[in-house]
């Protein structure tokens, strides 16, 4: 098990306790949490680092032996819920980060497809998720990666020192108050995952794609096309990809999107 010393305990938004453990810097929060799963470890249990190798996520372009600062947060869950009823937990994550980074920024906040969280039009995170079946019907565990850069551009010193005094008899790192702020918004919007409705209308309402171009792989060729929407209730992308000719895309995979978007002006 885990060093106690570097373990704590949370009492989130829907009353229950997550057990945060706590790292400096890892290579992968995905890869500790998953060993941890697959090792019996419980429900709710979440490795978190201020400091992170791995940049599968925020995107970042990192050489041998460097990492990449922020949030990195890996939860585990075993959840009763069917496997049909999680197609949505990616996008509804991805509000919550939204919703948790709005309180500690100014900066403008948007989603992108399926589950990009961008500052200024600029990619700075995200979720994904992985997950192992132990039947047809049920889940072994779901693990839930969140992961957002933090600088001072996005998160400037006036703003983190202010949060900082705030908290200091706490003695919490920025990082630690940031992921705290995650993992309430999330199980938020977790205690709706059988009726997302509200959540799903808050992630279409900041969806930054809408008009924007992107590029999709058909036959083994990058093609270009147009983002028209996307749909609240299977979060597919629905796109143009030639004048009056419409497709829906359900899956990430062979989609990709800009790391810079062109915000319009206020």
């Amino acid at each position: 098990m885990a060093n106690d010393r570097n373990v704590v305990t949370m009492r989130v938004s829907d009353g229950s306790n997550v057990k945060i453990e706590y790292h400096e810097a890892v290579a992968s929060t995905s890869l500790l949490a998953k060993k941890y799963a697959q090792a019996g470890y419980s429900d709710r249990y979440v490795v978190f680092a201020e400091k992170q190798a791995s940049s599968s996520i925020t995107g970042t372009r990192l050489s041998e032996g460097e990492f990449e600062s922020g949030v990195f947060i890996s939860l585990i869950l075993r959840p009763s819920f069917f496997p049909s009823q999680a197609g949505l937990i990616g996008p509804l994550a991805a509000v919550a980060l939204l919703n948790a980074l709005s309180e500690h920024t100014t900066k403008q906040l948007g989603l992108g497809w399926v589950s990009d969280v961008y500052c200024e039009g600029v990619k700075v995170g995200g979720v994904s998720v992985e997950g192992k079946l132990d039947s047809f019907s049920a889940y072994e565990y779901l693990i839930v990666n969140f992961a957002v850069r933090l600088d001072g551009d996005n998160f400037p010193p006036r703003l983190t020192d202010m949060i900082r005094k705030v908290f200091e008899s706490e003695n919490l790192s920025i990082g630690m108050i940031i992921a705290k702020s995650i993992l309430n918004k999330f199980f938020d919007v977790y205690y709706d995952i059988k009726s997302p409705k509200k959540h799903m209308n808050t992630y279409a309402q900041n969806f930054l794609l809408v008009g924007k171009r992107i590029k999709y792989l058909k036959d083994g060729k990058r093609r270009s096309c147009k983002v028209v929407g996307v749909n609240k209730d299977t979060c597919a992308l629905e796109v143009e990809v030639s004048k009056g000719v419409y497709k829906t895309l359900t899956s990430p995979y062979g989609v990709i999107t800009p790391k810079k978007i062109k915000l319009k002006t206020k």
